[in-house]
């Protein structure tokens, strides 16, 4: 990267620093200094609702959510990783576009910038893939020990209350939601609906119809429970086995292109080595 570029990228950023200060001061102080106003209040809730809209706008909201993120990192926050993850790839892109070759160099330049755009999105989707994993993971456990609680006489309400306390994770996060729900007064039916928005996915969408089926026609809801634990488990096992079979390939070819001709360097540095001696007799 030539001088003139690295301080070309340096005065982008802080100029975009600047702006997010000026904005953020503006938003909060009173124009003649005396703190917060109703006008300020006023511009704050302005810059709340463009942050929101942006957003929005890139489905930024549902990410965090099924990222289980949505309380710890901010909107804002995240709009400015992905300006910023823009930034770094447009320094990037000042590097590496004037080296490619040929046409290379225009869409290293185009596609840098937007690849560090949408690096965060990226990201929070592996983060929404780790966490259904997790919660996948622990979902036959939980079936298991709301069916010993339905079992015992208690509710599907309790059952899940008995769940939110017991756990730790995305699972539990999920029923203390749906029994803060229940605490407000929203009906089983309503709280169990918004859990298998919130968690897609058949394996969710099986608990919610099995305990609406008991409810709505009286049938045993802690045997549905347990063949429903044991599926997942069966379904657990498959898949590990699956990736055990798809590993195989994966150390052979591995081994065919890096042990093989390791050793074969080997034997033919000792082959040249001692090739005077080998051939001595010829």
């Amino acid at each position: 990267m030539t001088p003139v570029g690295l301080c070309f990228a340096l005065a982008f950023l802080l100029a975009l620093a600047a702006g997010r200060e000026l904005l953020v001061s503006r938003a909060a102080r009173d124009p003649r200094g005396g703190g917060i106003s109703s006008r300020a209040s006023t511009d704050a809730q302005r810059v709340g609702a463009r942050w929101t809209r942006a957003a929005a706008w890139f489905d930024l909201p549902e990410r965090l959510r099924r990222a289980g993120l949505a309380a710890r990192l901010p909107l804002p926050a995240l709009l400015l990783g992905k300006l910023a993850g823009a930034c770094l790839g447009a320094i990037l892109a000042l590097g590496a576009a004037p080296a490619a070759p040929g046409r290379i160099g225009i869409a290293v330049a185009l596609g840098l910038p937007v690849a560090g755009f949408f690096l965060p999105d990226a990201l929070l989707e592996r983060e929404a893939r780790r966490r259904r994993r997790r919660l996948v993971a622990a979902l036959p456990d939980a079936l298991d020990l709301l069916a010993v609680s339905i079992a015992s006489g208690r509710g599907p309400g309790e059952g899940l209350a008995q769940l939110a306390g017991a756990g730790e994770g995305p699972l539990a996060d999920e029923m203390r939601v749906t029994v803060a729900e229940l605490s407000c007064g929203s009906p089983l039916s309503g709280a169990l609906a918004a859990l298998r928005v919130r968690v897609p996915g058949s394996e969710m969408a099986t608990l919610v119809a099995s305990i609406e089926r008991s409810r709505r026609f009286g049938s045993p809801l802690a045997e549905q429970l347990r063949r429903q634990a044991s599926a997942l488990r069966r379904e657990g096992r498959r898949a590990v086995e699956e990736r055990a079979a798809r590993a195989a390939p994966k150390i052979q070819l591995v081994v065919a292109l890096v042990l093989v001709p390791s050793v074969m360097l080997m034997i033919a540095a000792g082959l040249i080595a001692n090739a005077g001696t080998l051939l001595s007799g010829f």
